[in-house]
């Protein structure tokens, strides 16, 4: 990762049909844009290549997370259940709308733990939200199940795992609906951007409407603003250039990660060499997108005595558990109830009573397992010369 390693010609293409129309939004200006929609082009084909039927684009992935919570009728009060090892943007969407998260512990997949959601599931649960963490799947059939058993919607948080599969079915089809992030460092990028995909026409048909401004986007005889609405929106919309490089950045996506199984494997063989090391559980590893190579020791000071050897080689990896963007007892803001908001929302209810409350030693479970594991990112491109002393560095840290 990222796919902005292998921008070319493709992608050139793609923004020039654009910049030859002058036509940046995504909607109207028929006779401008020359038939060129390469936003509605974009959700077509990432819909057609998960399997699915229908895409929604939209400027992020966390934004993408707030439409399908939106759209599938989440509000203040609710509980959302998700997991503690995540990118903060899943749960910071799940508050913007009022919601409470509810985090459970994670285990040797890295994702959310099957056990841990029964235990969390409470009358006031309206919503799951699997994680399919550094590019890896989460137990997704198992999680669904329980959701069916207590008839919750799953949202499937897909958003560092494009391309990735359980035995040949896309991640994010799992569950009610799946959202992917096209940030600036994901395997596939659009800079800026996410896409909500699912099977349920009438929650894409509510996730469209409310993207832009509650729009129904009927055609209408008159100017932008006849059609009808049927609630308020916001905007959320994906621009033209976005879902141009998307389209080029789409048709190279297999061959992203079949670039990353390769390099992934080559540091798996090498650090497969420490002792006690295991690797982080797949569920399915054809599957698996590569974007990450995890692995798990026998203790926290084994952990840092390997990562000390892997530094000086120049080839240190990710403990995720002394980082505050992705791991629960790291979220500073959140466990302290900061906002910018001057009543203390929303973890203040109005008038000054509070109405969330978060202990940092919540998931043991997960404190464990996050302080002994260490993560590569994989880049699309390595070359020769870096790959050998990543690999060099592996086999020396054996010896620590």
């Amino acid at each position: 990762m990222p796919g902005f390693e292998i921008f070319g010609e493709e992608e050139k293409k793609e923004i020039l049909d654009v910049l030859d129309t002058g036509v940046l939004f995504r909607y109207e200006f028929g006779a401008q844009r020359k038939g060129v929609y390469k936003v509605l082009e974009f959700e077509k084909q990432f819909a057609a290549y998960c399997g699915t039927s229908y895409g929604q684009a939209v400027t992020s992935g966390t934004v993408a997370l707030k439409v399908a919570m939106a759209a599938l009728g989440i509000g203040p009060g609710d509980e959302v259940i998700t997991q503690g090892f995540t990118f903060v943007a899943t749960w910071e969407a799940i508050l913007d709308l009022g919601a409470i998260p509810v985090f459970t512990e994670v285990d040797a997949t890295l994702n959310m733990d099957p056990v841990d959601l029964e235990k969390k599931i409470t009358a006031k649960t309206r919503c799951i939200i699997p994680v399919h963490m550094l590019g890896a799947q989460a137990r997704i059939q198992e999680i669904v199940a329980i959701a069916k058993r207590h008839d919750i919607p799953v949202l499937e948080d897909t958003a560092q795992a494009a391309g990735a599969r359980i035995n040949g079915r896309h991640l994010g089809t799992f569950g009610t609906c799946g959202t992917f992030s096209f940030d600036a460092v994901k395997t596939m990028t659009t800079g800026e951007g996410g896409m909500i995909i699912t099977a349920d026409e009438e929650l894409w048909r509510t996730m469209s409407e409310y993207h832009d401004h509650g729009h129904d986007h009927v055609v209408n005889p008159g100017a932008r603003g006849g059609e009808g609405r049927r609630f308020i929106g916001f905007n959320y919309r994906m621009m033209e250039l976005q879902g141009a490089i998307g389209l080029a950045q789409l048709a190279k996506l297999d061959s992203m990660i079949e670039a990353q199984k390769k390099t992934k494997a080559a540091l798996k063989e090498a650090a497969a060499s420490i002792p006690g090391l295991k690797f982080r559980e797949l569920v399915d590893e054809a599957g698996d997108s590569a974007t990450f190579c995890c692995f798990i020791l026998e203790s926290r000071e084994q952990c840092l005595r390997v990562n000390k050897v892997l530094t000086e080689n120049k080839a240190g990896a990710i403990n995720f558990g002394e980082n505050s963007w992705h791991f629960y007892p790291r979220w500073e803001h959140l466990l302290a109830g900061s906002t910018v908001a001057q009543n203390g929302w929303p973890f203040l209810e109005p008038g000054g009573k509070r109405r969330l409350i978060y202990d940092p030693e919540l998931l043991p479970a997960s404190a464990d397992l996050i302080s002994r594991t260490l993560v590569y990112p994989v880049p699309i491109k390595m070359s020769e010369e870096r790959l050998v002393e990543m690999t060099t560095a592996l086999r020396q840290a054996a010896k620590a």
